[in-house]
């Protein structure tokens, strides 16, 4: 599809040797041609018109008008009255043959994990928090400013996450970054500054992206077991690690909370061993029959690096994210973030602040509880229904559950069987971190399918849920 520019057309490169003993003209249409065949200049895209080229090149209209009509003879060039200059169908570089790509079926219901209900996004609100930032911020917030973050920001997430997280949050020690991957690097980078060799991660979680980030800031992994009561501290002490990565308030996926002997027991072993506990808090606004759980932050926050993000909250595109660093890694971590990008762009920070000063956040994640339990609701009764013996668990908090299906399923099996009847699910495997496929778990995301859509997609895989 040809790139449409509106107004002037953009600059076109071409450098002509007035010097050599090359006609101009001659060197125009052969650079013309060149940028043609190559594809610099695709079948429908706009050239200048005769009078701005000529001003570029310094060159006289008569010149660059002979030279246009000389490759529109040639076919390379097509031109209608009221109308731009283009280059014509045909003349350009025969397209790359790329391989097809497998046609993916649409799908009855696709209960992907992680994934929010992305026409929820509030974008009216985002524009007019975008406008507003715009129109009220100083010039020079446009220039290369903290690379912690705007002071705006920080100070508004400092207070936000103080009231509803019951966290720690100076926002002298708060880091924005662009979303959890980039967070978890940093603090990974300016640990390994400080020693730590080997970080521990919950088994079951997030094994690949966690391992991932962790070799790319130069340090082993090892996992640490979770049971019903959260990570197993026990199993944790008889690692080398001095730093674990946690999700103590809905632990993903089993959705379990941390409780309280475990989160003493864990502040205790970072003590002990002068350790770092990492905690992703990644989807806490969304409860439904729980008690609310506080930050593990708020309780050790010398010891404890909290990464949290508005992936969930908000959309995942808008790559907005921050760490509250402990005093000891709070600078190393800032200078990290400027050798990585200098900071996060301005302007969607201070929407943010916007957002949540106005309280257009606070009202968005009200509506996004109401519509993410009813979701909730709608997931249990279609299992009821239709696979009563499956037994579901992890509903207290955020938009997802785990179905323990019977000894006799195959996990594999099962995810193949529910795709050839256009319904997407999840195996537990991928979470686990040697893949084992035992016992038998699915994971049902359901921030992104509506409730029609789970009714149906429940109502088609039913037998397959039950082993029938």
């Amino acid at each position: 599809m040809p790139l449409e520019w509106s107004g002037l057309s953009p600059d076109l490169l071409l450098v002509l040797d007035r010097e050599g003993g090359e006609p101009l003209r001659s060197q125009l249409e052969r650079q013309l041609r060149d940028a043609i065949r190559s594809g610099r200049l695709q079948v429908g895209e706009r050239l200048p018109s005769s009078r701005e080229l000529a001003r570029r090149l310094a060159l006289s209209r008569g010149l660059v008008q002979d030279a246009y009509a000389q490759l529109q003879a040639e076919g390379y060039l097509v031109t209608r009255v009221g109308s731009a200059t283009r280059v014509a169908a045909g003349a350009g570089a025969p397209p790359a043959t790329a391989r097809p790509s497998p046609e993916r079926s649409r799908l009855v219901a696709d209960f992907q994990w992680g994934v929010p209900e992305l026409s929820g996004f509030p974008l009216a609100d985002w524009l007019w928090a975008m406008r507003d930032a715009g129109r009220t911020m100083p010039v020079s917030a446009l220039g290369y400013g903290d690379p912690r973050g705007s002071a705006v920001l920080r100070e508004v997430l400092a207070g936000y996450l103080r009231r509803v997280r019951a966290a720690s949050a100076d926002p002298e020690r708060m880091v924005i970054c662009s979303g959890y991957a980039q967070g978890l690097g940093l603090a990974l980078r300016a640990l390994a500054q400080s020693g730590v060799r080997t970080v521990a991660y919950e088994d079951p979680g997030s094994p690949a992206a966690t391992s991932s980030v962790v070799a790319w800031a130069g340090l082993s992994a090892v996992p640490a077991p979770v049971d019903e009561h959260g990570i197993d501290v026990t199993a944790l002490e008889a690692t080398d690690a001095r730093a674990v990565v946690v999700t103590p308030a809905h632990q993903w996926p089993t959705g379990v909370v941390l409780a309280p002997e475990r989160r003493r027991a864990l502040i205790a072993w970072a003590r002990r061993r002068d350790a770092t506990i990492i905690e992703d808090d990644y989807d806490a606004e969304f409860r439904y029959d729980r008690e609310p759980v506080g930050a593990l932050q708020g309780l050790a926050a010398d010891r404890v690096i909290a990464i949290g993000t508005v992936s969930k909250s908000l959309a995942p595109g808008l790559r907005i994210g921050w760490l509250l660093c402990p005093p000891a890694v709070v600078e190393r971590i800032t200078e990290h973030k400027y050798l990585n990008d200098r900071g996060s762009p301005v302007l969607d920070q201070l929407a943010l602040a916007r957002m949540i000063e106005s309280g257009r956040f606070d009202r968005h994640l009200r509506r996004m509880r109401t519509l993410y339990e009813a979701r909730r609701t709608a997931l249990v009764r279609a299992l009821d229904t239709h696979a009563p013996d499956v037994k579901v668990s992890g509903l207290a908090a955020g938009f997802h559950a785990v179905a323990h299906l019977g000894d006799q399923a195959d996990e594999r099996a099962v995810v193949a069987a529910a795709r050839a009847r256009s319904v997407g699910l999840y195996g537990m495997s991928a979470c686990r971190a040697d893949r084992a496929a035992e016992p038998v778990e699915l994971v049902l995301g359901f921030g992104n399918v509506g409730e029609r859509a789970i009714a149906e997609g429940i109502a088609a895989v039913g037998d397959l849920l039950s082993g029938c």
